[in-house]
C-alpha cells in the first residue's frame, strides 16, 4: 500500500474547506418561506438561520387575540427555521462523500 502524500492530503483538505466555505456562504444568501394560520403568518428564513421578513395578515391583527398571533408566528418561524436548516443540510449533502477527497489507496 502506498504511504499518503502529505502535501497532497493537505491540499485537498483546504480545497474541501474553501468548497464548503463556498457553499455555507451560497446556502446564507438562500430564502425559504413558511407560513401558518393559513397563510396569516408568512415567514422568510435564510440559510445563516436568520428571519428576514415576517408579514401578518391585518385581519390577524384586528381580531385582537395576542395568544393566536403570538402561537402563529412562533410556528410560522420555526417552520421556516427547520426549511432552512432542511436546505443547509441538502446543499452541504452535494459535498458528500467529502467533496471528492480522495485517500491514496482507498480508492
Amino acid at each position: 500500500m502506498a504511504q499518503p502524500n502529505l502535501s497532497d492530503l493537505l491540499q485537498q483538505a483546504q480545497a474541501l474547506q474553501e468548497k464548503l466555505k463556498q457553499m455555507q456562504e451560497e446556502a446564507a444568501a438562500k430564502t425559504v418561506d413558511a407560513q401558518s394560520g393559513g397563510g396569516m403568518v408568512r415567514v422568510t428564513v435564510d440559510g445563516s438561520m436568520q428571519v428576514r421578513r415576517i408579514e401578518i395578515d391585518p385581519a390577524l391583527l384586528a381580531s385582537n387575540d395576542k395568544a393566536m398571533l403570538e402561537d402563529l408566528i412562533t410556528v410560522a418561524v420555526n417552520q421556516g427555521l427547520r426549511q432552512a436548516q432542511a436546505m443547509v443540510a441538502a446543499e452541504m449533502g452535494k459535498l458528500a462523500p467529502m467533496g471528492g477527497f480522495k485517500f491514496p489507496g482507498m480508492e
